[in-house]
C-alpha cells in the first residue's frame, strides 16, 4: 500500500521534462523582454544630442547679450533679465520679472525649421515662414503657435553635484535659472537635451506691446 502511494506521487519523466520546458520558456521570455526594453529605451553619450552637455561658466553669455550657439546640442544659451531693459529683452505688460539662464531648442515651433539669431534686428527669426522670437524665446510674430521649447539646465559644483536647476512653471515648462544666488559655487552647467519641454502658448508680443514689430 505504501509503495502504491509513493508510485502515485512520483514525478514521471514526461512531467519532469514538461516542468524543465516551462522553466526554460520563462527564462527565455524574461531575457527577450529585457533585451526589448534595453533597445527600446534610447541611450545617449554625453555630448551627443539627446544626452547631456557640459557647459563652462565662461560659455554663458552676459545678461541680455546675444545668445551663444551650441551646434552639437541644438540649443541656444541665453541669459536674461527683464529688469535691465534693452533692445534684446523688453518686458511685456503681462509678465513679471524674467531672470536667469536658459537653454532654448533651435527648432521653430511652427513647422520645425531651424531658426537663427538676427543681429540686425536683435531677435530670433525663422527663414521659412517668418516667425520671430524675443531673446528668451517668447513669440513676437506668428505663424509660430507657441514660445520656443527649452531644455533642463542644471548648475554643478566642483565635485559634480547639482546645486540648482531650471525651475518649472505650473505646466512644467522650464523657466530661466537664476544663477546669482550661487555665484562662486558653480563650476559648470549641464544641459539635458533629453529633457525638453514645449513652450507655452502666449499672446504675441506684437499684439500687446508697441515697438516689437
Amino acid at each position: 500500500m505504501t509503495t502504491e502511494i509513493a508510485d502515485a506521487n512520483a514525478m514521471t519523466r514526461r512531467e519532469f521534462l514538461f516542468y524543465i520546458w516551462v522553466a526554460s520558456l520563462v527564462v527565455f521570455t524574461g531575457e527577450v523582454t529585457g533585451l526589448i526594453i534595453w533597445f527600446a529605451i534610447p541611450r545617449f553619450r554625453e555630448g551627443e544630442f539627446g544626452g547631456r552637455f557640459t557647459i563652462l561658466p565662461a560659455d554663458i553669455p552676459e545678461v541680455n547679450m546675444p545668445p551663444v550657439n551650441n551646434a552639437a546640442g541644438r540649443f541656444w544659451l541665453v541669459r536674461v533679465d527683464s529688469a535691465q531693459e534693452n533692445e534684446l529683452m523688453y518686458p511685456a505688460p503681462d509678465e513679471g520679472r524674467i531672470k536667469g539662464v536658459a537653454a532654448i531648442y533651435k527648432v521653430c515651433t511652427h513647422l520645425g525649421c531651424i531658426y537663427a539669431w538676427n543681429e540686425a534686428n536683435s531677435r530670433f527669426e525663422c527663414p521659412c515662414h517668418g516667425s520671430k522670437y524675443r531673446l528668451d524665446g517668447r513669440r513676437i510674430e506668428s505663424p509660430a503657435p507657441r514660445t520656443l521649447d527649452r531644455f533642463r539646465l542644471a548648475a554643478l559644483d566642483a565635485a559634480g553635484n547639482e546645486i540648482a536647476s531650471s525651475p518649472a512653471d505650473a505646466n512644467g515648462f522650464w523657466l530661466p535659472l537664476d544663477i546669482e544666488p550661487f555665484a562662486g559655487q558653480i563650476a559648470s552647467f549641464q544641459v539635458d537635451t533629453g529633457d525638453r519641454k514645449d513652450g507655452p502658448t502666449e499672446p504675441l508680443l506684437c499684439d500687446i506691446k508697441f515697438g516689437y514689430c
